[in-house]
């Protein structure tokens, strides 16, 4: 039954919901309604028989005179009262003393009635011929009863009519249910409809620029607006990616051309020795060097290119990670490359969520910003405060203000950076970095001269 509903859509679920829903109060407003009848049914004859059974009581031996009659003497406010066809009165043994002439069966609880054994009337349902009657017994002031019965075949049949009629409207009512479901779940799903024709419609097109059609506060509107955001995210993903690589492309043709050059040439010498003349040894091995320092720098550049394209589901889990052990192994990293260079300290215990390795790429990067600017001899001043604010202070001629606002950026290289090596994606990484982790990255100016680069991360609050 499981696979059954839900192999069926969604249009017939709400279909089925509907119909299920009116039909079963169709049912029970019927069930109800049949029964209430039958009560009132009920009531009704058990009114009579005893209005008839009390006239009798009244002057029993009187109506005994009339043998068999409906319509009783003329007494009393009783008198000419006209009742049913079946009646008889027993003395106070529980013998007939006379009545209709339909007997009546004198059942034990109709003795012990007329005999005084049971207090009050006595309702029963016997068989007279063919037909089911309704009896009832009432006691006799000074003993004895009286009985009184009404066919209730006549009842009967007025309810197996109503029973039919109810079934007929039932049915008729379950129809019209069904087409109702249909009608609801048509109107009601149609935004569905038009939401998944326009996400069909992109999914074939990929076209992500044009955004789906909503209107109203709904939550099919909700949803289409929740949509629309996924698509511009998508797309802003998809622009930054094409932007990336032919940010790439641009920064991949320098190195390889003037690799390609450099190797053509020190092919052309090798396959013509009589052109070795024109290069001198020393310029080989200057050509050799600019090689192997053409290819370092390519092969920073790449690393730095995964490492901004590098997917969520690919990177370290999230930790506490003590954020001064961190910048420390980043400083050891560091001064290695920069022997030349005094790396000053000051760092307090904070921990911080993130990803190590991470956190340690983005301060080796930070710091290798500061060496590569740095004179030689100078000082490079390193502060981590508990807040999680970590500054890096260089003794370099500084980044002009004109271009603060981009040194951030994949592949900018200020003016006066341009002819030193770098690929200009080492502070984009940190930026990236940053932000990824719930944090902040500045730059600034550092007095009297220099530049100081402030990253800010999310301290973990204690447990």
């Amino acid at each position: 039954m499981r696979n059954w509903w839900r192999g069926r859509t969604l249009h017939d679920r709400v279909s089925l919901l509907v119909a299920g829903a009116v039909a079963a109060a169709v049912l029970l407003v019927s069930a109800g309604a049949w029964l209430a009848v039958r009560e009132i049914q009920q009531d009704k004859i058990s009114a009579e028989l005893l209005a008839d059974a009390r006239t009798i009581a009244e002057h029993p031996w009187q109506w005994l005179s009339t043998r068999g009659a409906r319509t009783g003497p003329a007494t009393g406010g009783s008198g000419g009262r006209e009742i049913g066809p079946c009646w008889q009165i027993l003395d106070s043994a529980g013998a007939v003393s006379g009545g209709s002439d339909t007997g009546l069966p004198v059942t034990p609880l109709a003795t012990r009635v007329a005999t005084g054994r049971h207090q009050g009337e006595a309702l029963e349902e016997i068989g007279l011929g063919p037909g089911d009657y309704l009896m009832l017994t009432v006691p006799i002031e000074g003993g004895g009863a009286v009985q009184v019965a009404m066919d209730r075949d006549p009842d009967a049949r007025v309810l197996a009519l109503f029973a039919l009629l109810l079934a007929v409207g039932c049915g008729a009512g379950i129809a019209g249910a069904g087409l109702l479901g249909r009608t609801v779940a048509r109107a009601g799903l149609a935004p569905v409809d038009r939401l998944t024709g326009a996400v069909e419609d992109v999914a074939v097109t990929m076209d992500l620029t044009r955004p789906i059609s909503v209107s109203g506060d709904d939550e099919i509107a909700r949803l289409g607006r929740s949509v629309n955001a996924m698509l511009a995210a998508i797309d802003a993903s998809r622009r930054a990616q094409r932007a990336l690589v032919e940010d790439a492309g641009h920064e991949l043709r320098t190195p390889l051309t003037s690799i390609r050059t450099n190797v053509e040439l020190l092919l052309a010498v090798e396959r013509r020795p009589e052109l070795a003349h024109r290069l001198p040894p020393e310029e080989r091995a200057g050509l050799l060097a600019d090689l192997d320092a053409q290819v370092r720098e390519l092969a920073t550049l790449t690393t730095e290119l995964v490492e901004l394209s590098r997917e969520e589901t690919s990177r370290e889990s999230i930790e506490e990670v003590e954020f001064a052990e961190v910048v420390t192994a980043a400083i050891n990293r560091v001064r290695i490359r920069a022997p030349g260079l005094l790396f000053d300290a000051g760092l307090s215990p904070v921990t911080v969520p993130g990803r190590p390795g991470e956190l340690e790429r983005m301060v080796v990067n930070v710091l290798d910003n500061a060496a590569k600017w740095s004179p030689p001899g100078g000082a490079v001043t390193v502060r981590l405060t508990p807040a999680g604010v970590l500054t890096v202070a260089d003794t370099g001629p500084g980044i002009a203000g004109e271009d603060l606002p981009y040194v951030f950026d994949r592949f900018y290289r200020a003016p006066a950076a341009r002819s030193m090596p770098g690929s200009g994606l080492g502070l984009a990484i940190v930026a990236q970095t940053a932000t990824q982790h719930g944090g902040t990255v500045t730059a600034g100016t550092n007095r009297p001269h220099g530049t100081i680069v402030t990253v800010r991360l999310p301290v973990q609050e204690p447990r």
